[in-house]
């Protein structure tokens, strides 16, 4: 898989996949990572990428032709499955929509940044629009480390024991059971007995019951 992120603040996106998983995942070439300044393609001589919004308001708009001199580019020389902005009013981020994402071979992420980008920006070139919650960042950077990093570690190698990817939240619909580890007994509270018993049946009920219970009571939208 290849992701190009296009940002006025690479750095925020660098720094938040240059560790753990999506560090591995790009360290053994099961991914490439590509950030692309946009301050590049700026107008004039500071580089202009901004412009106050048309019928007044607070905040500044990243203005069109910035923004298309550095797609167009992309666009010519890349065969891109999604073109994703990132935005509030995009659509909901979730397990299934990563499923789904991690299995393109290139993805072009556009991070706004600011009160937004022009309008016309995402009616010509989006073709994906997600949100990941009802609130607002200061800009896309994040978002885009949290895309990516849900997508890098479904990719195959990413996990050594790959089976743990498919057994976590809403893989299924369904929140996580508890999970334990040494030591058996820990200040009092002690693991539940069914974990020790070796009964395998026994234990993948246990953990099914657990996980429709627990999402019962904090996610039942989930259930419906």
């Amino acid at each position: 898989m290849i992701v190009d992120v296009v940002s006025l603040f690479p750095e925020l996106v660098s720094a938040a996949l240059s560790h753990s998983i999506p560090r591995r995942v790009v360290d053994k070439g099961l991914a490439q990572l590509n950030l692309i300044q946009l301050r590049d393609f700026g107008l004039g001589n500071y580089r202009r990428v901004d412009d106050y919004p048309y019928g007044g308001g607070g905040g500044m708009v990243m203005a069109c032709e910035p923004l298309a001199q550095c797609l167009d580019g992309l666009l010519a020389k890349n065969q891109y499955d999604e073109v994703i902005f990132l935005c509030p009013d995009g659509e909901r981020f979730n397990q299934p929509g990563a499923n789904k994402l991690s299995l393109a071979n290139r993805l072009l992420i556009l991070c706004g940044h600011y009160k937004g980008i022009d309008q016309r920006i995402r009616d010509r070139y989006a073709t994906l629009e997600i949100s990941i919650g009802d609130y607002v960042l200061s800009g896309g950077e994040l978002a885009a480390a949290v895309v990516i990093d849900a997508l890098f570690r479904l990719l195959p190698g990413a996990i050594s024991d790959e089976t743990s990817a498919l057994t976590d939240s809403f893989q299924d619909n369904l929140l996580a059971p508890p999970v334990y580890t040494r030591p058996e007994v820990w200040r009092g509270a002690s693991v539940p007995p069914v974990l020790m018993s070796g009964h395998e049946a026994e234990i993948a009920r246990w953990r099914h019951e657990q996980a429709l219970e627990r999402t019962r009571q904090r996610r039942p939208d989930l259930l419906d």
